[in-house]
């Protein structure tokens, strides 16, 4: 008999806790999900729930999106993206196209698109044009592309890759002085396409409950009770608790595609700098559809720097789990869903984004850096 979410709260409830203890989630999903079905009240006090780095608009590097604006200004292209990439800001004079949109506004032919399909049936039909898809996106919106470009792609179709890995973020974490949390609830689409395997390295290697999660309340209240009980019995193990999708393995079709298409290499994180080994780019058999080798100017060198979120933003803390959303200097004050300064408030799946669409409104007193 399946367990519903009342019951594994009255299971958690009959836990003899410690005073405190923190969960990090590293989805944007499960954030969204846990805010809109109001879990952080519904547990007990001493459980803190941290949104962490689980959103790939707000960690795409700040050169890449400049990258991508000033292809679109200034060559004869169409650029494709994400819906939300379209909004992200960067920096930059304000007399300036600061963002997808705002170039978009002022000419460039911009298009937001919701798969890589829609990315090959535009480049089919735009045929005298070259068509550049800026690809941004963890393992889940990356293996699709890595599809798309396995399977064969018009030859006007470029591709301008901003891919990243979920787990070295977390790995990052783990191995500072201060990790912020003592349990971790991974990514149920990302163990989905790679394997829950790759999350093994929490209990292994820092001595720490984990469990993979699904997106309903039932599924991540289960991970959460899975884990507490490893805390308390000092029992650690990565358990399963979204079996009816997460697989031994992953999706073996789609990480045979991404080794085929794509390699591993060091990459920029927005406001956190370089994470070893945690991004895609494109291997030299598909180096033809590689926008940065065909368009090589508009490659930013001197953008590549740590902390370049716009003038008092705190994403990059919140992203890594310091901070709560609400306790951003800018949070509700200079920076809504309406007018974002950070990336945290664009994206659906940005911590801030969803804590004001959960109904947080007030600024919390800022912690001290």
């Amino acid at each position: 008999m399946s367990i519903d979410a009342r019951q594994w709260l009255d299971r958690i409830r009959r836990l003899e806790l410690p005073p405190k203890v923190k969960i990090m989630n590293v989805c944007g999903g499960h954030e969204r999900a846990i805010t809109l079905a109001g879990l952080r009240g519904a547990l007990p006090p001493n459980i803190e729930l941290v949104p962490g780095p689980g959103c790939p608009v707000c960690i795409c590097p700040e050169e890449d999106i400049y990258e991508a604006i000033q292809l679109a200004l200034n060559e004869d292209i169409i650029l494709l993206a994400f819906g939300d990439m379209l909004r992200v800001p960067v920096n930059g004079p304000k007399k300036d196209p600061r963002s997808l949109a705002q170039a978009k506004a002022v000419g460039a032919d911009i298009r937001p698109i919701a798969s890589p399909t829609e990315v090959v049936q535009i480049a089919k039909q735009n045929a005298q044009k070259k068509v550049v898809f800026f690809a941004a996106g963890f393992e889940t919106t990356t293996a699709p592309v890595a599809a798309m470009l396995a399977e064969g792609v018009p030859e006007n179709l470029l591709v301008l890759l901003s891919g990243r890995l979920t787990w070295p973020a977390v790995a990052m974490l783990l191995e500072s002085e201060q990790a912020g949390f003592d349990i971790l609830i991974a990514p149920g689409h990302v163990a989905t396409v790679m394997g829950p395997e790759e999350w093994e390295f929490v209990v292994k290697d820092h001595h720490m409950p984990a469990a993979v999660a699904g997106f309903i309340p039932e599924s991540l209240l289960a991970a959460m009770y899975s884990t507490l009980r490893q805390l308390l019995d000092k029992n650690y193990f990565l358990d399963n608790c979204y079996p009816e999708v997460v697989r031994p393995g992953g999706n073996a079709a789609a990480r045979r595609q991404l080794e085929q298409v794509m390699n591993v290499a060091d990459a920029n994180w927005r406001g956190v700098g370089i994470i070893p080994s945690s991004g895609f780019v494109l291997g030299e058999a598909y180096a033809d559809y590689d926008a940065r080798r065909c368009f090589p100017s508009y490659a930013d060198e001197s953008r590549k720097r740590v902390g370049e979120m716009p003038p008092g933003c705190d994403c990059a803390r919140v992203v890594l789990g310091k901070i709560y959303p609400n306790e951003c200097r800018l949070y509700g004050v200079a920076c809504t869903p309406r007018k974002p300064i950070g990336p945290c408030m664009v994206s659906d799946e940005g911590a801030c984004r969803i804590w004001w669409a959960g109904g947080v409104r007030e600024r919390a007193a800022p912690k001290v850096a």
